[in-house]
């Protein structure tokens, strides 16, 4: 029951705060400099005064900025995000096309990045000066200091011309069409380069993050006590010093998926990976309004369900920890 409440109380929080993201980013776009209109005239090849007019009534530019976002508020309950000024499509259909991909390429990097940063990490802090966490600490500090795009623009030319065995474009081949089993392991293949160079990042953060807290869970006195008991030392750091160690790593990951779909943009722009990324860099360039203002919404959703879920998996990581009461 307490479990329930607090759930019920955080949607309820996330639906208001959702409510905020729609008006705050349909001001900024708005308020922002650059005519969607004007852009769509010029790759007309210019447009007479009557066509503009007729452009802005047609996607209801001619409004105050009001009545705009009074209209906007009611479509969006209804599930009616408006129409691409530049893909002429309607805006839901396009980002729901659009979201698998992004949904696949960050969940990857994000699991990636937590796996291989949390071994790392507990394998450097079994012996804290020896050579191996010396080396995880460089590793982290080169990883984190590097730019995305910049670790992105590497691995293509490095795989792309000097050492051809990666696919560095799209996500999937589309010169030679697999089907069943070949298409998942191409799709795989074409995913390798791109989730690396989103979790590079995260696996620096994440070892640095399970090195620091491991060190202080072996030395603490529950863990003296198991060790006392004879127990196996994979016990002892499978079973009782992980497991305390995963409580800040788990909340870090959960708070930093905004950051993780920011990279993300990069990434899918970089190696030209059919997802929500992309289609924000397309309609930044385009003025396209609600395909932008439709791409932040259902990341602010992404970003609240991912903090949802955090207190979710802190339950089951300590069930100590009683979400009712927090």
């Amino acid at each position: 029951m307490a479990l329930a409440i607090h759930l019920s109380r955080q949607i309820a929080n996330a639906a208001a705060l959702l409510l905020a993201v729609l008006v705050l980013n349909f001001c900024l776009i708005h308020l922002a400099p650059g005519d969607p209109v004007q852009v769509i005239a010029g790759e007309m090849g210019g447009a007479s005064a009557d066509v503009v007019a007729a452009l802005r009534t047609k996607y209801g530019l001619d409004h105050s900025l009001m009545e705009q976002l009074s209209i906007y508020l009611r479509n969006v309950v209804t599930g009616d995000f408006g129409y691409s000024y530049y893909f002429n499509e309607p805006v839901l259909g396009l980002v729901l096309q659009r979201l698998p991909a992004t949904l696949y390429l960050t969940s990857c990097a994000l699991v990636s990045a937590l796996v291989i940063g949390t071994f790392l990490g507990v394998v450097s802090a079994r012996r804290p000066n020896g050579l191996f966490s010396h080396t995880v600490t460089v590793f982290s500090l080169a990883g984190y200091a590097a730019p995305i795009f910049w670790t992105g623009l590497m691995l293509l030319l490095l795989f792309g011309s000097v050492w051809p065995i990666l696919p560095v474009v799209g996500m999937s081949d589309v010169v030679h069409r697999k089907q069943g089993l070949n298409y998942v392991l191409d799709v795989a293949q074409h995913l390798l380069l791109p989730s690396l160079t989103l979790a590079l990042v995260f696996i620096a953060q994440y070892s640095r993050l399970a090195r620091v807290n491991m060190i202080d869970a072996l030395s603490a006195d529950y863990v003296r006590t198991a060790r006392a008991k004879g127990l196996p030392e994979w016990v002892v750091i499978g079973k009782h010093a992980l497991r305390n160690t995963l409580i800040p790593t788990v909340t870090v990951a959960g708070h930093q998926f905004g950051n993780l779909f920011a990279g993300a943009v990069l990434v899918e722009t970089v190696f030209s990976w059919p997802g929500m990324g992309r289609l924000v860099f397309d309609s930044i360039l385009r003025r396209d309004y609600p395909t932008l203002m439709a791409v932040l919404f259902f990341s602010a959703l992404m970003v609240m369900a991912a903090n949802i879920l955090t207190d979710i998996v802190y339950r089951l990581v300590d069930p100590r920890i009683r979400m009712g009461q927090r």
